[in-house]
């Protein structure tokens, strides 16, 4: 016999668990995460775990803010650590254009009450004192910013969500989403049928795949996204205090404080893509060939920025597929023309984005309509009409442009 739920959520990524704590938060407890392995055991567990206030397009900025605001709340709910340091941020300023873009921006943030300020290049070498400033303009500097355990915040979430009476099923992977009635889904598991008048997508690159089953076609694809963690540091052992994310537009790259190393994730001027032509069945949550040649060009501009990053000998190279879409901002809210069905997918920025993602697509499930307008981050910004080869043009695109903000093309 059929089980019968108010909503499925297919995904057990940060994404996805953070929509069933929305849900749960506001009265939705009806409801069930199915997750095909491990919770996080998709892009979620080899993420950096980056957490940040300034975001690659100013109009999601509030996805950032309530990302970290709703991983420490299920924290102090859960008892599950989230694992936050919050070392902040500085976003460095390479020309006076880039400068004056980050000055722009300030009353954004004046007006959510997030702090962030332009510093100058003698400021940036206070606060990381591993930085080589030489023609640097300044920075931005958002003091707040950090890095959480993307498991322990995935997990808190998790957690609180069970505690209100949500449910979560590990190992019982979906294999197919079908129309059953006018106001029913029904969702095609290894543990059998579940039908549903709610459905969310929330299964990274995956979701193309469920999608296409009932001919939709999304711009959802993978990319090859490698971090390199080095060696202890002698220099960040001497500090009494962690330095902050940087991320460079110049590399481009970001680089973090990994306990006495640096982890710097790298986006390739030239990236690949990874099973554009569909995922391996037996995929899991295996890490691909990591190619060091691929790197060298940019790690050496990571290096002349922070010399010590090139003194230090590598300790890990991961490789990891990345979800994108044509412009770099997820797909979040419901499918036109499919009543009860939702997507939460296309995250580059999952654990930065995915909290508040999450939360902002629970309210607008139980109330209507979305909290506040985004629709940047609307579905039907895409109407079908990109072949795969211009999706994977402008994924390519985006990807490579790393740091540069929009309106500095």
């Amino acid at each position: 016999m059929a089980e019968h739920v108010k909503v499925v959520i297919i995904g057990g990524g940060i994404v996805g668990c953070s929509v069933l704590y929305g849900l749960a938060k506001r009265g939705w407890t009806d409801t069930l995460l199915l997750e095909r392995l491990e919770l996080t055991s998709g892009s979620t567990w080899h993420a950096a775990g980056n957490i940040t206030h300034f975001g690659h397009y100013t109009e999601i900025t509030r996805l950032y803010v309530d990302s970290l605001r709703i991983y420490m709340e299920a924290e102090a709910e859960s008892g599950q650590s989230a694992g936050f340091h919050d070392a902040g941020s500085l976003r460095l300023a390479t020309s006076q254009a880039e400068l004056e873009a980050y000055r722009s921006i300030e009353g954004i943030y004046n007006d959510l009450g997030v702090p962030y300020r332009v510093i100058n290049p003698d400021e940036v070498a206070t606060l990381h004192p591993l930085l080589n400033i030489d023609g640097l303009f300044g920075a931005a500097h958002t003091p707040a910013d950090g890095h959480v355990d993307s498991s322990g915040a995935t997990h808190a979430m998790a957690k609180s969500a069970r505690a209100r009476g949500a449910g979560i099923r590990r190992h019982c992977p979906v294999r197919k989403v079908r129309r059953h009635n006018d106001n029913q889904w029904a969702v095609d598991t290894d543990d059998g049928v579940i039908h549903a008048e709610h459905v969310i997508m929330a299964a990274s690159f995956w979701t193309r795949e469920l999608a296409a089953q009932i001919n939709l076609d999304l711009p959802l694809y993978a990319l090859e996204h490698h971090e390199v963690i080095t060696d202890d540091i002698p220099e960040l052992e001497a500090l009494d205090f962690e330095v902050p994310t940087v991320r460079d537009p110049y590399a481009p790259a970001n680089t973090r404080q990994e306990h006495n190393s640096l982890l710097c994730g790298v986006y390739e001027a030239d990236p690949v893509f990874w099973a554009t032509d569909g995922i391996p069945p037996e995929f899991g949550q295996e890490l691909l060939v990591p190619n060091m040649g691929r790197l060298e060009e940019h790690l050496l501009k990571v290096i002349e920025r922070i010399p010590a990053f090139g003194s230090a000998g590598i300790k890990t190279v991961n490789n990891g597929p990345i979800c994108y879409t044509p412009d770099g901002c997820p797909l979040v809210g419901p499918v036109t023309g499919h009543d009860g069905l939702w997507l939460a997918a296309g995250f580059p920025v999952g654990i930065g984005t995915g909290g508040g993602s999450g939360d902002f697509l629970a309210d607008w499930m139980v109330n209507g309509n979305p909290p506040y307008d985004l629709p940047i981050v609307y579905p039907f910004r895409f109407n079908g009409t990109l072949t795969k080869d211009e999706c994977l043009r402008a994924i390519k695109n985006i990807y490579a442009r790393g740091y540069v903000m929009p309106m500095m093309k």
